[in-house]
């Protein structure tokens, strides 16, 4: 008996490049993860299992130690301009600016973005990422590489860039204090439970 392999699935999108933030609100729910830089479409699958514990231990983390007036979550929406949208894997706000926001966040609203890089996004998120939300003023980006261990890199904004970045592997406690005080070691961020 013959086999035949499945057609791969297409997707249509509305509008045309350029994209914007409303071309975006268009597009079918298909699975996949569809961000915009500079009106050029990023599309991600959805994460892998160690990459989606490494984020679910981070907010754990950030949850014990966040002050009232402060909140973390996972994969928001940012509008950073008309032709800029990103989901940071995390972030932090203020507690108000989530009871205020229907579908989108203002750059403003972020204090901490964290993005989980993985090997089909690693440009994206050393480069491209820190750069735009360097421009959009969001003053601290934590860059979390699970390949070395893991180890997390730590960029405070310094006028409308970036300084260089605090690594901290692991093995080694980070004492990090924005945007709040917090402590970990990032080898807990990947390790099974119990």
């Amino acid at each position: 008996m013959a086999t035949k392999e499945p057609a791969a699935r297409q997707t249509v999108l509305q509008g045309e490049p350029p994209f914007t933030v409303d071309d975006l609100l268009t597009f079918p729910n298909d699975g996949n993860r569809y961000e915009l830089f500079n009106g050029s479409l990023l599309v991600s699958p959805s994460p892998v299992p160690l990459h989606q514990r490494a984020i679910a231990r981070l907010l754990v983390i950030l949850e014990g130690v966040a002050p009232p007036e402060f909140e973390p979550l996972p994969d928001v929406n940012l509008r950073a301009s008309d032709r800029d949208f990103f989901i940071p894997d995390l972030v932090v706000v203020p507690t108000k600016a989530v009871d205020e926001t229907q579908l989108m966040f203002a750059p403003r609203d972020i204090l901490l973005a964290v993005e989980m890089v993985s090997p089909s996004t690693q440009a994206r998120d050393r480069h491209l990422k820190r750069a735009a939300y360097a421009a959009a003023g969001i003053p601290a980006y934590w860059r979390i590489e699970l390949s070395e261990g893991p180890s997390v890199h730590v960029h405070e904004l310094a006028g409308d860039e970036y300084k260089p970045a605090d690594r901290h592997e692991a093995g080694e406690v980070a004492n990090l204090l924005a945007p709040f005080e917090v402590s970990f070691d990032p080898a807990v961020l990947t390790r099974p439970r119990g």
